[in-house]
């Protein structure tokens, strides 16, 4: 069965030789424009997409809107994107030993963002790229509890914990 790549994994393309990308600091983030009226009452976050060039050769990159697709929560709701603060990649060589990043800024309800995905792909040389996934997620509730209050979060954890180990060793489950 095929598995997303993991936010931060690094994706090699085969019929590029040396070309490879990966989606990585995914973290929540302030647009630097400003929040668009469109988000009103969700989160907003980053992700960066970056493109490497370990090859011999250069490489014609696009990475625009509509080549990025992501999706918060269980069920895959699409997050709003923020195409007005976020950075693409529109028509770069990318010479060997280089790199280029996208930074996408996007937005969802707080509570969705444990479970990110981010669909990329990438044009090279004017020829559409596979493709690829990555999944993550943010802990915004988490680290946000945390902050406010340690001992609280370390003892909800330990409650978890020990649900689960719980469960774990009760006859009749698998």
């Amino acid at each position: 069965m095929y598995e997303p790549n993991v936010v931060g994994d690094w994706q090699e393309y085969d019929e590029h030789a040396g070309l490879r990308v990966r989606v990585h600091r995914l973290e929540a983030a302030e647009p630097p424009r400003g929040r668009d009226d469109a988000a009103v009452g969700l989160t907003y976050f980053s992700v960066r997409v970056t493109i490497e060039n370990r090859g011999t050769r250069h490489y014609g990159i696009h990475l625009e809107d509509g080549q990025i697709d992501v999706r918060v929560g269980p069920d895959g709701e699409g997050a709003f994107i923020d195409w007005r603060s976020s950075q693409f990649i529109e028509g770069f060589d990318v010479y060997p030993l280089r790199r280029a990043t996208a930074v996408i800024y996007a937005a969802a309800p707080e509570g969705a963002l444990s479970h990110v995905d981010v669909q990329v792909q990438l044009r090279v040389d004017e020829e559409w790229a596979d493709r690829r996934l990555w999944a993550g997620g943010i802990g915004v509730a988490e680290s946000a509890t945390a902050a406010a209050s340690t001992g609280t979060a370390q003892a909800g954890l330990a409650h978890q914990v020990s649900a689960f180990l719980k469960d774990q060793t009760e006859p009749g489950t698998a």
